[in-house]
């Protein structure tokens, strides 16, 4: 690894560094959203809350008494708590203007965001119905009592206590697929999802004359009516605060709002504010990752907002049904007679529904039950490597297998497929960004725009389902995706436990590993080269520095963010397409944020006015020009703009066409010479440019160092700005834990199970 001026200049014709000084008052965090007094240590859970939303890029300023508060009160937490709590009280506040940008009424063509979004509906849906069908619920925790136990049983009956039924655990799956099954006959696609109705004109009018009595920007009316329905301007003039369910509105504004409408009435203790603002920290946590919080956080980040009495707050939310509790046991389970220890945790209903759904699914497909013929053995006999062969014997006996490693063990996984093939089952691998060989996206598995398709019943017509960067799958999707698995075929979640979490809510992989209710096998093949090196040895907390005879890791120091760009620029129009022939277009920067002085925008600024300079007309994008496309939360897809029209701006992603609405364009496209290391997650390129500037080192953290430079196939350049900080972030700063049940729910499944034989 060369890390000093003369291996610079072996890649970067030298130059004098220009540029003015990073902008430290703006800290260079994806999202914009929380300041540093809000969020003094997080970096990579920020940066998945932007990608959770909708792109936009406004800034916004934070809610002085919940940013003062959070970093002591996070302080004064331990493990998962510190993040919740954190989280849960950034509340940062968008300006007036930020909001009125972002009203009008929907759209009434049905975007592929909205399809794929009303398609998770639908799995949903049919999700709630099976369970309802059943004759007996699972338990979800230790049993509740007292009224909120009444109130949550009307809700869905998941928290009864009961023990399940021994027949749900004894219906085992069917004897192992035939050997050579005939070919399917052409299957239906996923329910065709239905596009929400736009709400009406007469909604829409009456929402914006609550807006104006209370002093609110009336281009919001769009947004609430849609998310309050026909009746959204009395529920409104009702309860101001419900204000809140606009994403770009915040509990100041709200407040602020609420004054103008109801005097003095409109006091922090109102219950119409506090249950709404329990609500509205739950959801925000779920942008942050958490399924749930823990009850003193919650209250905790209440009281930061001025509610007088947090307890008997969120004891009325709980009362109203507007959230969940459940008791998760704490520790191994104690003698009869004993109490057993728990935590109280609270959630919203789609989030715990999903997690309970995954948690049924998982348990499933886990009890199934499978031989291990001698077609399998010969399969593992030829496969390419020592942990291929483990991966392919351990799949043939079992339903559900996690199987983890690094880049190079995705040939493991492919290698199952092909061999699950040979033994004439239906097999699809499914990885969260599309270009990888033969397989398909998890989002468009479910959507029935790729794969097999589904049979009658609505389930995948397959007898193997590989899914690839397994970390990437938040609840909701992967609640979707296996409920979408039928009895008797196997399920493989497959990645690298060391990348970035999911953008959306739950750490799925990590709880299933953790369960250990599974098998899993930990793949053995090493990445090759200085680039493999330097990656495995981050993943353990190591920065090493590598021997790199062909200039494969390179640093190329600067003194301050002009100079960054300076040189990112540099390296991707010259140094590196000279030194190692690969062309500019297939060189990727990857920063911390998209703010500050060497953010996504700057880089994307130069690289653009350097490699495709233009007008900008088509709403500041022109022909040629990289972009990312991100048409849903946690989905960022590289695409090159093609033209632009009345229907919106047309983009190639990767040889298919698709129009975005105009008026999508501002939240769903930006450019994409420079993303964040979550928008490039799932896919690597030949080579990559990663920029560290000064200002970016709040921003590091083990997981995003391992992400963003496991990006890189060939040659990775690092644009070094942040001294030791780098090795700091590497060897101290893990990733901020994340609030969910799912270990626990499969932990008390499988026991249940076992008591149940």
């Amino acid at each position: 690894m060369s890390t000093d001026r003369q291996a610079e200049a072996e890649t970067a014709a030298a130059e004098e560094p220009a540029g003015p000084q990073a902008d430290s008052g703006e800290a260079p965090s994806d999202t914009d959203e929380p300041g540093p007094a809000a969020l003094p240590d997080e970096a990579g859970p920020a940066e998945a809350g932007e990608e959770a939303g909708t792109g936009a890029e406004a800034g916004t300023e934070g809610d002085a008494a919940p940013a003062s508060g959070a970093g002591d009160d996070a302080a004064s937490e331990t493990g998962a708590e510190n993040g919740a709590e954190a989280e849960a009280t950034s509340g940062a506040e968008r300006d007036g203007g930020a909001g009125a940008d972002a009203g009008g009424q929907a759209a009434p063509a049905l975007t592929e965001a909205q399809a794929e979004l009303a398609a998770q509906k639908v799995e949903r849906e049919r999700i709630a119905r099976r369970k309802a069908e059943r004759e007996a619920p699972v338990e979800a925790g230790a049993k509740l009592s007292g009224k909120a136990a009444d109130l949550l049983a009307a809700v869905r009956a998941v928290e009864s206590g009961e023990k399940p039924p021994a027949v749900y655990f004894d219906e085992a799956p069917a004897a192992p697929r035939r050997p050579a099954p005939a070919p399917a006959a052409p299957r239906p696609a996923a329910p065709a999802p239905v596009a929400a109705a736009a709400p009406s004109a007469d909604a829409v009018e009456g929402v914006r004359s609550v807006l104006a009595r209370g002093g609110a920007p009336e281009s919001l009316a769009g947004q609430v009516a849609a998310a309050l329905g026909d009746g959204a301007a009395e529920e409104l003039a009702e309860n101001p605060w419900r204000l809140l369910s606009v994403p770009a509105v915040r509990p100041t504004q709200a407040d602020g709002f609420a004054r103008s409408l109801l005097g003095s009435g409109a006091g922090p203790g109102d219950e119409r504010r506090t249950t709404v603002l329990v609500g509205w920290l739950l959801a925000q946590a779920g942008l942050k990752g958490h399924t749930a919080l823990e009850a003193p956080v919650l209250e905790k980040a209440l009281a930061q907002y001025g509610v007088p009495d947090p307890a008997g707050a969120l004891e009325q939310a709980i009362a109203d049904g507007s959230v969940l509790v459940f008791h998760e046991p704490l520790g191994p389970p104690v003698e009869e007679g004993e109490e057993q220890p728990v935590r109280l945790l609270v959630g919203l209903e789609g989030a715990a529904m999903a997690e309970e759904s995954l948690a049924d699914g998982l348990a499933r497909l886990a009890s199934g039950t499978f031989g291990a013929p001698e077609d399998w053995e010969r399969a593992a006999g030829a496969a390419p490597g020592p942990s291929a062969a483990e991966l392919i014997r351990t799949v043939a006996g079992h339903g559900l297998v996690a199987h983890t490693g690094g880049e190079a063990a995705r040939a493991e996984a492919f290698a199952l497929v092909a061999a699950a093939r040979e033994l004439g089952l239906r097999a699809c691998p499914a990885a969260h960004a599309p270009g990888g060989p033969e397989s398909v996206t998890v989002a468009g598995l479910l959507s029935g725009a790729e794969g097999p398709g589904r049979d009658a019943d609505g389930q995948f017509a397959l007898d193997l389902l590989v899914v690839l960067d397994a970390p990437q799958l938040d609840v909701e999707t992967a609640a979707a995706l296996v409920e979408s698995v039928p009895d008797g075929a196997r399920l493989v979640l497959s990645g690298d436990p060391g990348v970035l979490a999911s953008a959306g809510a739950g750490r799925v992989f990590a709880d299933v590993l953790a369960a250990r209710t599974c098998p899993q096998v930990v793949s053995r093949t090493p990445d090759p080269g200085p680039l493999g090196e330097l990656v495995s040895g981050i993943g353990i907390g190591e920065l090493n520095q590598v021997d790199a005879p062909g200039k494969e890791v390179v640093i190329v120091p600067v003194q301050d963010a002009g100079e960054a760009v300076h040189r990112a620029v540099q390296l991707v129009a010259e140094s590196v397409p000279r030194a190692f022939g690969i062309p500019s277009d297939s060189v990727q920067v990857i920063t911390p944020g998209h703010g500050g002085s060497a953010g996504t925008r700057a880089l994307n600024t130069a690289l653009k006015e350097r490699l495709n300079p233009g007008p900008g007309r088509f709403g500041g994008f022109d022909p040629g020009d990289r972009v990312v496309h991100v048409p849903s939360a946690g989905r960022a897809l590289a695409a090159r703009v093609v033209a632009a029209d009345a229907e919106g701006l047309h983009l190639d992603r990767a040889g298919v066409r698709i129009v975005v609405p105009k008026e999508l364009v501002e939240t769903q496209v930006r450019h994409g010479w420079a993303v964040t290391a979550h928008q490039a997650v799932g896919t690597r390129w030949p080579a990559v440019v990663v920029v560290l500037p000064g200002d970016a080192a709040q921003a590091l953290s083990r997981d995003w160092v391992y992400t963003a430079f496991g990006r890189a196939e060939r040659h990775l350049s690092v644009v070094h700005g942040v001294d030791q900080a780098l090795p700091r972030a590497v060897a101290e700063v893990l990733p901020k834990p994340r609030t969910t049940r799912l270990t626990g729910l499969l932990k008390g499944l499988a026991t249940a199970g076992e008591q149940a034989e």
